[in-house]
């Protein structure tokens, strides 16, 4: 069997989903060919500059402006700017036959199997045999659109449906046909997982294929409980969000992002094209949901849905809430549980589910018939929509944002007492569940060795999750935990490499994760190759614990603050200055302290989305942990015979003193923050623990040597500190700076030049830190930045640009 290399990628149509899918293929570094249909009347600016139907710009104008529309969407759709060179646009007329020279073509147009038909056509005449060929189609059979087709394009062809926006929903499902070659099915698997980032997920051809299929059930069977229950808007999407491990958007926002009619299409396709299955009452579209369809109440499209946004008589925004039974808009009123309330406080979600489902109110109520009903109905959908159980648990969590799959819910249940429960509330499980609790598997999955396995249907027996050692869980290896206290973990992953995660609320870095990170290192270098740190929270770390250092500040404990922050320096200088190999794996939020963590690492190996930035100038602070320090040494790496000696300085310092945080991990590379060539992101998060781990091997079996601290670090003194402090006064005149920013950019540019000194010089990194360290406590006796920091622990919220 040949390799099969993707270079260069076509995707037909350019509407919202087509532009968006080949933002990501660019980001993801491949060429991109963009086509759309030529348009049949010109417009009114095109009329005036007197062009004709067959000028270029006018044939492309319907590609060029949907892109140009994506492009501008927030959030971006592109992990950089610069991305945008690497799509070319064009039109079906003039530019199909420009796809001979690509190696992957995706069919993105409109959902009629006809038009998709008759593209098809026109891609038989220049697609080159062997060529891939895909449709992103949500719904209809893949079986159908493969008719009439060639052999080799049949061979080559199946779905592949990804999630809107594809940047950021990371399921990708690939649907075969019976002619699919199962070496097309294994590549795609693969090269989607591996980069695209995607959890790719084989789906049988069956109505709504997995996510949606679920995914609409768990909505239609919540509309359901809406009735059953009496419950209104407010009080669903306060049970059915982040407290059970689902999104912000919990249901009715969801419903509203996606486009109610989307919704009921979807809903209205299984019932008419699933006869047997046994749930499909469920559904049956409510007549409150038909008239809101009816009056084009249809969410974020139409401007209003379960919610509508407007304005109080104050001019003050406000969403109003939809009341189902009247349809008319209300105020939003924030409901309370006494079970919510009770598990609210409880951090660790399997815990917090089992208080939920055991709630004697109406919510405890809610969330028995609510998980009854889905785990009866997922017990069902096996073998029908899928074979293995963990592609429908992989395919809700990578597509709807679930925290935990639905079988892995059932078993922090229990599976065996709930389907008891089941049976007792008149809801049907599958037989295949009583088979396996029969034959003593107690558990949909299991942890053996740090490996996952799950309970395999067909055989009747555990097997190994496919692809696991490329994912690595940390939590997975419990049972080889080498030290930990309250905050934090350490555990040995396998081939003499220790891992460490904390878990503290946000991933704050206080004093017990400072703990925990030097004596990772401390035991590392007694007997293994390496450390890796990373964690599974939401996001990797929103930075230091402010809190402590505002109750110090406030309390004028001077000496204590100042024994933290040499705590925290010394701490990022031990990361750096190690016998062992350091290697940080961040994702999501990485600020402040978690930022400067990342700089001092031997190696960065950051998911594509991570948000990385130094933000401590939005409080009033400098980066007080060996951030200003260390963009103050890479400036002097930086500085070339031919340019400017300030210019890498000048840069350095406007992205700490402007709060720079980058869009995406590619980004950060261009602030500076990640080094080329040493560096590199993994567009896949799931894999940047194992990646971490085999460059902590790869650089012990390279002879890794300790460091040696720096004493030649060039500093400028004078001779730029006095440029800084004129463009810090030149952002005040304009306005674009208050006056304590110009406080606290002064201190900055102070410790960026190293000082007020006659010349430039070559200083030590302990000189520097010395200096950051100063600015810092000087900087938390003033007003201006205590209230700043109180502002940002009222809001609850990490600081970010």
């Amino acid at each position: 069997m040949s390799n099969r290399i993707i270079k260069k990628v076509a995707v037909l149509g350019s509407g919202v989903m087509g532009s968006r899918i080949a933002c990501h293929f660019a980001g993801a570094g491949l060429q991109v060919l963009l086509l759309d249909i030529a348009p049949k009347e010109l417009n009114d600016a095109e009329i005036a500059k007197k062009l004709s139907l067959d000028h270029p710009a006018v044939k492309n104008r319907i590609v060029n402006e949907a892109l140009a529309a994506v492009v501008k969407s927030n959030p971006s759709p592109l992990y950089t700017k610069d991305v945008i060179k690497k799509i070319t646009t064009g039109n079906f007329t003039d530019n199909m036959k420009d796809i001979s020279n690509y190696d992957w073509v995706i069919e993105v147009v409109v959902e009629r199997l006809d038009i998709k038909q008759s593209i098809f056509t026109e891609v038989e005449k220049y697609r080159k045999p062997g060529t891939l060929i895909t449709s992103n189609t949500s719904g209809i059979p893949i079986h159908l659109m493969a008719e009439g087709r060639s052999d080799d394009f049949k061979k080559h062809f199946c779905g592949t449906h990804f999630f809107n926006p594809p940047r950021y929903l990371k399921l990708l499902e690939i649907i075969p046909t019976p002619f699919t070659d199962p070496e097309v099915i294994g590549f795609l698997l693969h090269y989607g997982d591996l980069y695209l980032g995607k959890t790719t997920v084989l789906c049988k051809d069956t109505p709504a294929f997995i996510a949606n299929r679920i995914g609409v059930y768990s909505i239609m069977s919540i509309f359901n409980l809406v009735e059953k229950l009496n419950l209104n808007i407010d009080e669903v999407d306060a049970l059915t969000g982040p407290i059970i491990g689902r999104p912000k958007s919990a249901t009715f926002r969801t419903a509203d992002v996606v486009g109610i009619d989307t919704l009921v299409k979807v809903a209205k396709g299984v019932y008419e094209n699933c006869p047997n299955d046994e749930a499909k009452n469920t559904f049956i579209v409510p007549s409150w949901l038909e008239k809101i369809v009816d009056n084009k109440w249809l969410g974020d499209k139409t401007g209003q849905g379960f919610f509508k946004k407007t304005k109080s008589k104050s001019g003050e925004k406000e969403i109003l809430t939809l009341n189902l039974q009247t349809l008319e808009y209300g105020e939003r009123k924030k409901p309370k549980f006494v079970t919510v309330e009770t598990a609210k406080p409880v951090d660790d979600l399997k815990s917090r589910l089992k208080i939920l489902i055991n709630g004697t109110d109406k919510a405890g109520e809610f969330y028995r018939q609510f998980h009854y009903s889905l785990f009866s109905y997922i017990s069902h959908r096996i073998p029908e929509i899928a074979d293995e159980i963990y592609r429908v648990d992989d395919a809700m969590m990578a597509g709807f944002g679930w925290e935990i799959g639905a079988f892995e819910s059932w078993d922090v249940f229990g599976v065996e007492a709930t389907a008891k429960k089941m049976r007792d509330a008149g809801f049907v499980v599958a037989g295949w569940v009583d088979e396996m609790i029969a034959s003593g598997a107690k558990t949909f999955y299991k942890v053996e060795n740090g490996k996952r396995f799950y309970y395999d249907v067909i055989t009747k027996s555990y097997k190994i999750i496919p692809g696991g050692d490329a994912f690595i869980v940390m939590k997975n290896f419990e049972n080889e935990t080498v030290w930990k206290n309250s905050a934090c973990h350490l555990y040995h992953l396998g081939n003499d490499v220790l891992g460490l995660e904390w878990y503290t609320k946000l991933g704050t870095i206080g004093g017990e994760v400072l703990e925990g990170i030097n004596k990772s290192i401390g035991i590392a270098e007694e007997k293994y190759k390496g450390l890796v740190i990373a964690n599974e929270g939401a996001n990797f770390s929103a930075g230091a614990n402010v809190g402590m250092i505002f109750m110090l500040a406030i309390e004028q404990e001077y000496d204590e603050l100042d024994m933290a922050v040499r705590q925290f320096q010394n701490t990022m200088m031990r990361a750096r200055y190690s016998a062992i190999p350091v290697v940080t794996a961040p994702h999501a939020l990485t600020l402040g302290g978690a930022c400067e963590l990342s700089l001092h690492s031997d190696k960065v190996i950051p998911a594509a989305e991570a948000y990385i930035g130094l933000v401590e100038l939005g409080v009033g602070l400098i980066p007080g942990g060996g951030g200003t320090k260390e963009f103050t040494m890479r400036a002097s790496d930086e500085m070339h015979e031919d340019e400017p000696e300030t210019i890498n300085l000048k840069n350095r310092f406007l992205t700490i003193a402007t709060a720079k945080v980058s869009t995406s991990a590619y980004e950060a590379f261009d602030l500076g923050i990640l080094r080329k060539g040493k560096d590199f992101v993994s567009i896949n998060q799931g894999r940047r623990i194992a990646e971490a781990k085999n460059a902590v091997i790869e650089m012990y079996d390279d002879g890794y040597i300790m460091p040696v601290q720096r004493k030649d670090v060039k500093v400028m003194g004078r001779s730029v500190l006095g440029t800084l402090y004129s463009g810090i006064h030149g952002m005040w005149r304009g306005n674009y700076a208050t006056d304590h920013d110009v406080v606290v950019a002064k201190k900055l540019a102070y410790v960026m030049c190293g000082g007020d000194l006659s010349e430039p010089s070559f200083v030590s990194e302990q000189y520097i830190l010395d200096l950051e360290r100063e600015a810092f406590l000087s900087l938390c006796g003033e007003k201006k930045t205590l209230e700043r920091i109180q502002s940002v622990l009222k809001g609850g919220k990490p600081l970010r640009n």
